[in-house]
């Protein structure tokens, strides 16, 4: 909107359809980078992980093809279809495993992926330690943990966070990188994202990941190394 004189215009509106991926991952990267800058850190500092759940192949290439390399994925099965082939053709591309793990799929999350940030639980603990020695690599990991102490979210809650990420350490060493978290829908995250960075900094873990499309330059300002981005890239999930 402009104002001319005493008459008010209005700007064409763009159609978001007829934005590419290529266009709003730029978009995203620069909104990435200035936040990161105001907050005193390098303008790479933070890395972003484009959440290509539900998104196709194609969808996926278009980003690999204006240069991203990190990518983000719900559900193991889902990322067993699309992955292999693009990993084959860029072989430099990450995938983060950031849904829910079930134990039973902990193997093929270990087997596929290279980051796992939703490691919540002993039993999933065991589970990847187990997949990791039959596989022979171990992924990075990282601790999901439950900011908010929502009952219907998963991530190990704030009261065993600590213990649990001892735990880890010790088990997995220098395998276990950082934390991750998805705080409450409602209310101000930035309690909850201190929260975090407090923590990975307590246990001299270098990755935080929180932020998503709504947050992530609040989630930087508070320390996120990491943040998840997926409807501001690839458009609304079907």
């Amino acid at each position: 909107m402009t104002k001319r004189g005493h008459v008010m215009t209005y700007a064409p509106m763009t159609d978001p359809a007829a934005i590419s991926i290529a266009d709003r991952l730029s978009a995203i990267r620069v909104r990435v980078a200035e936040a990161a800058v105001r907050s005193g850190r390098a303008v790479n500092a933070v890395t972003l992980v484009a959440v290509s759940k539900t998104h196709d192949q194609q969808a996926i290439l278009q980003a690999l093809t204006a240069g991203q390399l990190s990518f983000g994925e719900n559900r193991v099965q889902e990322a067993s279809q699309k992955f292999p082939q693009l990993r084959a053709d860029h072989p430099a591309m990450r995938l983060h495993i950031i849904g829910g793990l079930q134990t039973n799929k902990a193997r093929d999350a270990v087997r596929l992926a290279d980051v796992i940030e939703t490691l919540d639980r002993p039993r999933l603990a065991e589970a990847i330690a187990l997949a990791a020695a039959q596989e022979g690599r171990t992924p990075d990991l990282l601790v999901q943990v439950n900011v908010g102490d929502e009952p219907q979210k998963s991530g190990i809650p704030t009261a065993g966070a600590d213990d649990f990420i001892a735990e880890c350490k010790a088990r997995f060493g220098a395998s276990l990188t950082g934390l991750m978290c998805i705080p409450p829908a409602e209310g101000d995250p930035s309690p909850h994202f201190d929260w975090l960075a407090e923590r990975a900094a307590r246990h001299h873990l270098p990755v935080v990941s929180m932020g998503m499309s709504g947050d992530f330059e609040l989630a930087i300002a508070h320390g996120a190394t990491h943040v998840r981005v997926g409807s501001a890239i690839f458009g609304s999930r079907s």
